[in-house]
């Protein structure tokens, strides 16, 4: 397989085995993907308290466990890896409103749980890419921001996700370890659930499915920077075979993962009925606390340094993302149907 970058040889040797964490999630599944594309061979760590077995291709090889167990860095630990993509974590902004404490516990905790477990095996080589979000930044006045604008997180999420990054930067300089942060936009895109950053695209397209009202919080003009999941995934292999730059502050090794172009809510909304030729109502509730007002993120140090930038556009996304979650709903009404409770049944017949 022609490797993405034929011209850096050892870059490209960075990324022979992987591991994601997360691996069976959402964006998660598009990462193994894109790294099995790369050559790579691939393990997952996954407790499957939102990922799905169904979303791994069979050569991957699955440990079920929590990332902050003893049995996830144990699998660290002893392994080989070049690569460690960290995806697990606890993604709702409203499950750490309600505990910011499980929340932290997660996605600080079970990152340091990681980290620890590449410094025990003494393999400094091994890279370790961060998933890590725009909701760092908060709701700052530089709009679309780069990676070095002041951070003012509106929720326990975001706190917790801008902790780990201290983390990343703090094992780089004291024990060597070569980490990466890669702060996405809002990612969407076949497999999505509700409960990430973008998980409205996901509760669109299911209501749409269902022929009801789409629901929007507020005025509907709260913005986002919505980046496709594939992009994302091909831009976790690009920080893997890139060259860093040297390690300085938490914002040296961090890259925004982004479209740069805001989009809003009601827009979203609209695009969406037009993809799926529905007439349904658009209908407004009352704001959600700790959400942002305005966020796009410059990507010019991911295109200059990783040699990264997003290729498809959010009408063909959402497209594609429709499309999916048309073919899954098709899917489900066949299996629940009586015919398909007939075939179900005559099949387990001897």
């Amino acid at each position: 397989m022609t490797p993405l970058h034929p011209t850096r040889a050892t870059g490209t040797e960075r990324a022979r085995n992987v591991l994601v964490t997360g691996g069976a999630g959402f964006i998660g599944s598009h990462v193994v993907a894109a790294f099995i594309e790369h050559g790579a061979t691939v393990t997952v760590i996954d407790d499957l308290s939102s990922g799905k077995l169904v979303n791994l291709p069979e050569s991957v090889r699955f440990v079920q466990t929590d990332v902050r167990s003893k049995d996830a860095a144990d699998v660290v630990r002893t392994g080989t890896f070049d690569v460690v993509c960290h995806l697990a974590a606890q993604i709702d902004v409203r499950t750490s409103l309600n505990d910011p404490r499980y929340d932290m516990d997660v996605n600080a905790g079970g990152t340091v749980n990681i980290l620890e477990a590449i410094r025990a095996s003494g393999k400094k080589n091994t890279r370790f890419i961060l998933s890590s979000t725009a909701a760092t930044y908060g709701d700052v006045p530089l709009v679309p921001t780069p990676e070095t604008a002041p951070k003012e997180p509106l929720s326990p999420y975001g706190i917790a996700k801008f902790a780990a990054e201290f983390y990343l930067a703090f094992y780089a300089r004291v024990y060597g370890i070569e980490t990466v942060a890669l702060r996405y936009a809002n990612v969407y895109g076949p497999r999505q659930d509700s409960h990430g950053e973008a998980g409205v695209v996901s509760v669109f397209c299911e209501r749409l499915l269902a022929g009801r009202a789409l629901t929007i919080f507020g005025d509907g003009r709260q913005t986002r920077d919505f980046v496709y999941a594939g992009d994302v995934a091909k831009a976790n292999v690009r920080a893997a075979i890139a060259d860093l730059p040297p390690v300085d502050l938490v914002d040296s090794r961090a890259f925004n993962i982004s479209t740069v172009t805001e989009t809003d809510v009601v827009t979203l909304a609209e695009t969406l009925k037009t993809i799926a030729g529905s007439s349904v109502a658009i209908e407004h509730a009352a704001d959600r606390p700790g959400e942002i007002r305005r966020s796009s993120l410059k990507n010019d140090k991911a295109k200059a340094t990783l040699g990264w930038a997003p290729l498809v556009t959010l009408d063909v996304g959402l497209a594609e993302t429709f499309r999916w979650f048309a073919s899954e709903h098709a899917r489900s009404s066949a299996a629940t149907s009586p015919a398909g409770a007939s075939a179900r049944t005559n099949a387990t017949v001897p």
